[in-house]
């Protein structure tokens, strides 16, 4: 006998744009502290490597002017990022009258992103500092801390039911 629950479907939830908002500032929040603390980090004890001479007051000022810029070259970066791969058909399809975005699709906007982002903290750690070596030290290694807090922001956040339910909960939203 077939189990009629399985038969009926499920329609997924919906995600409320105040979701959305509350997801892009707390890792906004996140992003720029890693790029404040990794750029100090970077500037104070790699920079030396590459000729770069400071004291730790002037490594801090350096890091805050990348890390509080990036905050607005990072949202209009994103945004036309988004809208470039809004006119790609490439990874979407229609299934019960919802987009979907295949993995494959999902995965190529991260890595665009990423190589944007980091080209972006990059130009802008080279702009602050002048010195190119710790430039891409601060690019490069945010590769990698971007990547690992993303993961476990996205982890949270899965945790979290705020933002999430049926349609009839998001009325005008």
């Amino acid at each position: 006998m077939m189990d009629i629950s399985s038969a009926i479907e499920t329609p997924p939830p919906k995600v409320s744009s105040k979701r959305s908002a509350a997801k892009a500032v707390s890792w906004r929040v996140i992003g720029t502290f890693d790029t404040l603390v990794l750029s100090w980090l970077v500037i104070t004890y790699i920079g030396p490597l590459f000729g770069h001479g400071g004291n730790q007051g002037a490594a801090l000022q350096a890091a805050t002017y990348i890390a509080f810029t990036e905050v607005i070259t990072k949202v209009v970066l994103y945004f036309l990022h988004e809208r470039g791969w809004s006119r790609i058909a490439w990874g979407m399809s229609v299934e019960d009258g919802k987009y979907k975005e295949s993995g494959w699709r999902s995965t190529a906007k991260t890595a665009t992103w990423r190589i944007i982002a980091s080209l972006d903290t990059t130009l802008l750690a080279w702009f602050f500092t002048g010195n190119l070596g710790t430039a891409v030290s601060i690019g490069s290694l945010e590769i990698i801390t971007k990547l690992i807090l993303y993961f476990f922001h996205e982890r949270a956040w899965s945790r979290i039911q705020y933002g999430i339910g049926n349609a009839a909960d998001f009325t005008g939203d």
